[in-house]
């Protein structure tokens, strides 16, 4: 179980849409695990990119409208902390399965440095030697944040 291997859940995700069901389970094993310290499980529940970036623009508005926030001092870091993904490192490598070449509105903000690995492998097919192939493939890349080699050598 999560709790006899230490792992702590979380969710992103719009959860006020999941059944009610559902949404107590969630919290209640979240609740449960939420001093576990060995790993983080984090559950993409009724997630999408679009919606966590509309709901931190609208919960930035209203910080601005009630005076707790000001227009000119919101910057990218302004957004990242409003984001369900608050606190959480920005992916750095993306496994995409069954060689779709798109991010299906997932993780839009927060993939913007993120490397792809893209295999005709379906999901339901991938296996330990599909992700060691991946890491490798990681591995042997320059992460440059956005400059060029000659901006990183410096």
């Amino acid at each position: 179980t999560l709790t006899d291997n230490d792992i702590r859940l979380e969710s992103i995700g719009d959860r006020a849409s999941l059944p009610p069901k559902c949404q107590k389970e969630l919290e209640a094993a979240i609740e449960k695990t939420s001093a576990n310290k060995r790993m983080t499980l984090i559950l993409a529940l009724s997630y999408s990119g679009k919606w966590d970036i509309t709901q931190a623009t609208k919960r930035i508005a209203i910080d601005v409208q009630e005076g707790k926030l000001k227009a000119e001092d919101i910057t990218q870091n302004t957004i990242d902390n409003y984001l369900v993904t608050s606190g959480i490192p920005d992916p750095e490598l993306l496994i995409r399965t069954s060689g779709e070449q798109r991010i299906s509105n997932f993780l839009i903000w927060q993939m913007a440095y993120t490397e792809f690995f893209i295999t005709e492998t379906l999901w339901p097919d991938f296996r330990k030697e599909h992700l060691y192939e991946a890491l490798v493939s990681y591995q042997e890349r320059e992460r440059r944040f956005g400059k060029t080699s000659e901006q990183i050598k410096k």
